[in-house]
């Protein structure tokens, strides 16, 4: 039986890779993608191969349609399918909003959310062939709540909440099935500004007392991609309890 096939963007570090590395370690064959960490890429590329199961690296920005495209060319031609297409690629830009340029306004959005529009109108068609597949975005939960100095990051993961229950409605007839995981605060990278202080005053308000794991949403991950048809359209909290 031929392994399934999976997509993650963003994946040369933090949660992107581990849900990566997670698939590997189930049988999936994986395809990962970053915009500008080539080392990471590769290096992250040689950790899932050694899973025995086959990766396709791709360096490139999703938001830019053309590179989207040459990436999906490559995955029909390697691997002829796709089952699964995680969405994880994202930045965050952190200030006020009176502050911030139009060129980084553009930026966050075009990574954030025109990336995953790119990557789902490519997979589908795929998805559709082979007989149904699972779309996961990863969001925040401040695309739920909004955060202070934060603007431009929760406008983008709010529209990820939304692209993903209206597109769960449009593909629930063809087996396809669309949910975001709106993570809250994940030890990762992307929350190293933070000084001290501030990352025991974040901890405090968190009810389960802790950061998340990457490793706890890639767990997370694979079981929407893996399991069950009838959930669809859900953006699912993972974040201690803190919203």
């Amino acid at each position: 039986m031929a392994k399934k096939v999976v997509l993650v963007t963003g994946a040369s570090r933090g949660i992107g890779k581990a849900i990566a590395v997670k698939f590997a370690k189930k049988g999936y064959n994986v395809v990962i993608n970053c915009a500008h960490r080539e080392g990471e890429l590769l290096q992250a590329k040689k950790e899932i191969e050694g899973y025995q199961v086959s990766c396709l690296a791709f360096l490139g920005d999703m938001g830019d349609f053309a590179v989207c495209q040459e990436l999906f060319a490559k995955i029909r031609k390697q691997f002829g399918t796709l089952d699964v297409l995680v969405n994880n690629a994202g930045i965050s830009y952190v200030g006020l909003l009176q502050d911030m340029s139009s060129e980084n306004w553009d930026r966050i959005v075009r990574t954030n959310l025109t990336s995953v529009f790119n990557c789902c109108k490519l997979a589908i068609p795929m998805m559709l062939a082979g007989g149904g597949g699972k779309i996961i975005n990863i969001s925040s939960v401040w695309g739920v709540a909004g955060a202070s100095c934060e603007v431009a990051y929760s406008a983008t993961k709010g529209g990820i909440n939304a692209f993903t229950k209206a597109l769960a409605k449009e593909l629930a007839p063809s087996n396809i099935q669309v949910n975001a995981v709106a993570c809250g605060a994940i030890d990762t990278e992307m929350n190293q500004w933070l000084e001290e202080d501030e990352l025991l005053r974040l901890v405090d308000e968190i009810p389960a007392g802790r950061l998340g794991r990457a490793e706890e949403v890639a767990d997370f991950v694979y079981h929407l991609g893996y399991k069950g048809s009838y959930l669809t359209g859900q953006i699912i909290g993972l974040d201690g309890g803190w919203i």
